[in-house]
């Protein structure tokens, strides 16, 4: 049990960073869509690569070199790129979160979680790379528990910022808090797009 509570502390000391991902579910929460989806999307991501990361931390640190980071960099600033630009098309023509409710498709949502996820090179290096190294000493069924109550770390944080956003929500109905919203995502997506364009310039310099 202390390999367990020592998981979840863990855990959770690593998830309580404020991220991408982190914002994206908060905004799904402030907005009532896909609430479940997205949380149990990004909380079993988490389960996965934690995992794989203590099972599998010395094999896979054969492959996950500085190349496939520079790779995942790239591809994390694309999006960031094309996010942020779509989040500035809405504050440009004035078109507010909460009247775009219903135009987005589960096929959308499922995209653009895992896309937060899984180009994020950030949740490998916590998950894989991080939980992995610490707890590669471990004995096995001490992975197990510390494994699990790391798992649960996360579960509990997304589903728990996902429904309080959602009951918050009900105080946010006026247009302007929710243009502010909108532009505290510009701009905090923005900084991560730009750090991580700082980080892919310190790669090929």
């Amino acid at each position: 049990m202390d390999y367990l509570l020592l998981g979840f502390l863990t855990g959770l000391s690593l998830i309580l960073a404020i991220g991408a991902q982190n914002i994206f579910v908060i905004e799904q929460g402030l907005k009532k869509q896909y609430i479940l989806l997205v949380c149990l999307i990004c909380s079993i991501s988490d389960l996965i690569l934690i995992f794989l990361g203590i099972f599998l931390f010395q094999y896979l640190g054969n492959f996950f070199n500085s190349s496939i980071e520079l790779i995942l960099n790239i591809f994390l600033f694309i999006f960031l790129s094309h996010f942020v630009y779509g989040k500035i098309s809405i504050q440009k023509n004035k078109i507010f979160l909460n009247k775009n409710f219903k135009k987005i498709s589960i096929s959308r949502i499922i995209t653009k979680t895992l896309a937060f996820t899984y180009l994020n090179p950030h949740v490998y290096s916590d998950t894989v790379f991080f939980l992995g190294n610490f707890s590669k000493n471990f004995l096995t069924i001490d992975k197990y528990y510390f494994g699990i109550g790391a798992s649960i770390a996360s579960f509990l944080f997304f589903f728990l910022i996902g429904y309080l956003s959602k009951l918050l929500s009900k105080y946010l109905q006026n247009d302007k808090i929710w243009n502010k919203i909108n532009l505290f995502i510009i701009i905090f997506m923005s900084i991560i797009a730009f750090y991580v364009f700082i980080e892919i310039l310190t790669f090929v310099s």
